[in-house]
């Protein structure tokens, strides 16, 4: 069981680090939430590591110490790892999930680009249909068909976070549209990182990528009915609010270079409601039978590992691998630090 001080920390941390979930969270069972926040708290604070640190390298080898511990019941003795751990316990979390997670982070830091949009969503399935999955453990669901729905909530958000971010991903010199777009409109990507602009044909894959995020949050729904009634309401907000964002970008002429997408307080409320109002209307709907499409076979894993629920499963090769690579970066940052002091003294 999650400490309440440990807890207390993870909402704090959610309440200003990601306003969309935060505002979702609110409509989940307390059973739901509370560890839904902890959760989110652990690969939030995780990806910030990542994201915004110069040693990548260092941080996602320090989550992967991280994880490592907790799956030993050896816990880092900071607040994120100790519920996350008390998770971990509670509910059996299959340790693929976050390793998955572990391995997108593990991407990021090898500064990996995607030649195409399945590659993109290979990284998606990673760092946030992960996570879908995961939240799917904690309201005991382990049915493969609802679990190939919430993984298509995670890419869709995982896109949808992409097209917004165009712009300040170029900044820090990132690109995750897939390159062959770039290369079927004559762009070469390192041109375009040193001066991006909001060109027609940039506007155009970011439209693209909103509207696969659109097919798959459709495609989603058809999984929230499958959810404990208690949970449809947060599931249903979750996927409005962020679609609400690839709403923004088309009445920005999906211009995410420029500027940045964002949603006010009132939208927010209003996608609150209308989540209320369908979650209703779900329990006397009919399931439909998208729920039963085949799941992307980007997020096939997820849905194996959630569904079979092995808490102890062994790392993947491919995770394995990267971490093997991303050591050996680190050994040989390590020696050129080490030759750069020697030729001072």
């Amino acid at each position: 069981m999650i400490a309440p001080h440990d807890l207390e920390h993870c909402r704090e941390a959610i309440r200003h680090g990601s306003l969309s979930f935060h505002a979702a969270s609110r409509l989940l069972p307390a059973r739901v939430r509370d560890p839904a926040l902890a959760l989110y708290a652990f690969c939030r604070l995780a990806d910030d590591e990542v994201d915004l640190k110069a040693e990548k390298v260092e941080a996602v080898l320090r989550l992967r110490d991280r994880l490592d511990a907790v799956y030993a019941g050896r816990p880092k003795d900071a607040a994120p790892d100790r519920a996350f751990a008390a998770i971990v316990e509670d509910f059996e979390m299959p340790r693929a999930l976050p390793d998955a997670l572990l391995e997108g982070l593990a991407w990021d830091a090898a500064e990996r680009r995607y030649s195409t949009l399945s590659g993109v969503k290979d990284y998606s399935a990673r760092v946030a249909s992960a996570v879908g999955a995961m939240m799917c453990v904690l309201m005991g669901v382990r049915d493969a068909h609802a679990l190939a729905r919430a993984c298509d909530l995670g890419v869709a958000m995982q896109l949808t976070n992409i097209a917004r971010d165009v712009g300040e991903d170029a900044l820090e010199r990132r690109i995750y549209l897939p390159l062959d777009w770039l290369e079927e409109a004559g762009i070469d990507p390192e041109t375009f990182l040193q001066d991006p602009k909001p060109t027609k044909a940039m506007r155009r894959m970011i439209k693209r990528l909103v509207m696969e995020a659109n097919r798959l949050y459709m495609r989603s729904e058809a999984g929230v009915g499958a959810l404990p009634r208690g949970c449809r309401p947060g599931i249903y907000a979750a996927r409005f609010i962020y679609a609400g964002i690839g709403g923004q970008l088309t009445a920005m002429g999906y211009d995410s270079i420029s500027a940045r997408a964002r949603t006010n307080k009132a939208q927010k409320i209003g996608w609150l409601g209308q989540s209320l109002l369908l979650s209703g209307a779900s329990l006397m709907m009919p399931r439909s039978s998208v729920l039963y499409a085949r799941p992307l076979e980007e997020v096939q894993f997820l849905v194996d590992a959630a569904a079979l629920g092995r808490p102890a499963s062994s790392r993947s090769d491919a995770l394995i691998s990267v971490l093997a690579t991303l050591e050996q970066r680190r050994l040989e940052q390590r020696a050129q630090l080490t030759g750069r002091s020697a030729g001072v003294t």
